[in-house]
């Protein structure tokens, strides 16, 4: 089996921690990057379509222009950690004057490129203690979706929340959540002891019979 990278919840907290670090004039920009990335699961190519107007901050909510024949939605952020970044980065974009109207930006002034977030989540990554192969952008995307997965959200709600036109792509994520294999096993188990019930109630009917 194929793994798949992703970050447990000491490694995202860890991360996020790193970027909060930062003390320079892109610290708001990174943090509303990474942070939105990781609740909405979006893909380093996703993040640089993502337009000024995307973002309602009276609604709370963000249009995800979703990528490779995936599909496009809106989400509610109800995560108020995520709700701070983008709000503070939101302010400081409205007041800039560029050509393009993208979101996020780079010092030059262009859409921040795919390069340039892998460049800068290795450079927090390096500084904790996140394993190598992990050190890359895409890893957020996986990390929302065994998230979802670990909180026992529905794997139809996750395929809508992530974009994917095709449940099986969702369904990977599946194997890696602990959390919902104990579920299912206790869902067994429930039932083992509820057939366990049901055949002693049935036995003891007949004898009374």
């Amino acid at each position: 089996m194929k793994e798949l990278g992703y970050l447990l919840p000491h490694e995202t907290s860890d991360l996020i921690k790193e970027i909060k670090k930062e003390k320079g004039k892109n610290a708001a920009r990174n943090l509303a990057i990474f942070e939105i990335a990781i609740y909405a699961g979006l893909r380093a190519s996703e993040i640089s379509l993502i337009r000024i107007g995307d973002y309602d901050p009276q609604r709370k909510q963000i249009f995800c222009k979703r990528l490779k024949h995936s599909c496009s939605n809106t989400l509610r952020i109800i995560d108020d950690q995520v709700l701070q970044a983008l709000d503070l980065w939101y302010k400081c974009r409205i007041r800039q004057s560029y050509e393009t109207d993208a979101l996020f930006i780079s010092n030059k002034g262009y859409p921040i490129s795919r390069k340039q977030l892998d460049v800068l989540t290795k450079k927090y990554c390096r500084n904790t203690s996140i394993p190598a192969d992990k050190h890359h952008f895409h890893v957020l995307k996986h990390t929302r979706a065994v998230q979802l997965a670990d909180l026992g959200v529905n794997v139809q709600d996750i395929q809508w929340w992530l974009g994917h036109k095709k449940i099986e792509n969702t369904l990977i994520y599946m194997q890696f959540t602990t959390a919902q294999q104990n579920r299912l096993y206790s869902y067994l188990l429930d039932r083992k002891g509820e057939e366990f019930e049901n055949q002693t109630a049935n036995q003891k009917n007949k004898c009374d019979i």
